[in-house]
């Protein structure tokens, strides 16, 4: 009984644990996906944030 229970509370965690880190950084590949997500402007620090979404450098993506 012990073991069942620690079995699925131990798979319970690398599920959910992997779930949340999927949610906490999302990618995106350009701006137009990340205005479809809802999520522009992104500012530096924030997830989702690359410099490759930052034309001009200024720490904003996707403005």
């Amino acid at each position: 009984m012990v073991r069942a229970f620690l079995a699925v509370a131990i798979f319970g965690g690398l599920v959910l644990g992997g779930a949340a880190t999927a949610a906490a950084d999302p990618y995106y590949k350009n701006c137009a996906a990340a205005r479809q997500a809802g999520a522009a402007p992104i500012h530096q620090g924030e997830p989702g944030y690359a410099s490759h979404l930052d034309r001009d450098g200024d720490g904003i993506a996707c403005e």
